[in-house]
């Protein structure tokens, strides 16, 4: 990608891609250590195999340990420093960290967000490792994909806030291994209260719907940290 542009969420606009290494590096850990366990509880494999990938990840574990601790506060709050809405038609990623979406965390959920108007839509295909009921996400994945999802809409809307409340129907299983979309809008405003819901689908057919309510606060509240 040297040659192309990409979305960069700080400034809201398209640069040139100079990606900062260790960041590269954590997202392609990151990626890495999802992949693997997704292969883990998707796969047979021989017992030997499992007893060496348990002493090899040990020692892994062993070896990060022993570095210095990382307080990723400003790594988060970066993200949040730009006031203008990202373009219509651009994709949103939210800081490498993000538990749900981040490119670096190890419990991430790989989807990809755009805005569309003034929707967050995000694609995004589960895999074994979400599964709860056999073929079927476990609930709590979809609630967080939602809750997630939502909180890029206060993305679109330069508003910082926080989950105040958050109702999940579930319509059917949601299934793994099919390419699902997700889209969520805001309803409307009341002061710092921001009413948001949103739709997880596959194939056209709703498999859960959200609404949230959540909690705006000053952006240079939100920038300290508390």
């Amino acid at each position: 990608m040297s040659e192309q542009a990409r979305y960069d969420p700080l400034t809201h606009v398209a640069q040139p891609d100079q990606p900062d290494a260790e960041a590269e590096a954590r997202a392609g850990l990151g990626r890495a250590i999802r992949d693997l366990g997704h292969a883990v509880s998707g796969h047979h494999v021989p017992l030997s195999l499992l007893t060496q990938a348990t002493s090899t990840v040990r020692g892994l574990v062993d070896r990060f340990e022993e570095g210095s601790r990382r307080d990723r506060t400003e790594l988060a709050l970066k993200h949040f420093r730009a006031t203008p809405s990202p373009p219509d038609g651009g994709e949103l990623s939210g800081h490498d960290e993000r538990p749900i979406s981040g490119r670096a965390s190890p419990w991430g959920l790989d989807p990809r967000i755009f805005r569309e108007g003034d929707e967050a839509v995000a694609h995004i295909t589960l895999r074994s490792a979400h599964e709860g009921a056999p073929g079927r996400s476990h609930g709590g994945i979809v609630a967080a994909l939602l809750d997630d999802i939502c909180g890029f809409v206060l993305t679109i809307h330069a508003r910082p806030a926080y989950t105040g409340e958050l109702t999940i129907r579930y319509e059917t299983g949601t299934p793994i291994g099919v390419p699902l979309e997700c889209r969520c809008r805001l309803d409307r405003s009341d002061g710092r209260k921001m009413y948001i819901s949103g739709e997880l689908t596959a194939g056209g057919q709703v498999v859960a719907r959200v609404r949230g309510l959540f909690l705006a606060i000053e952006s240079a509240q939100f920038l300290s940290g508390d």
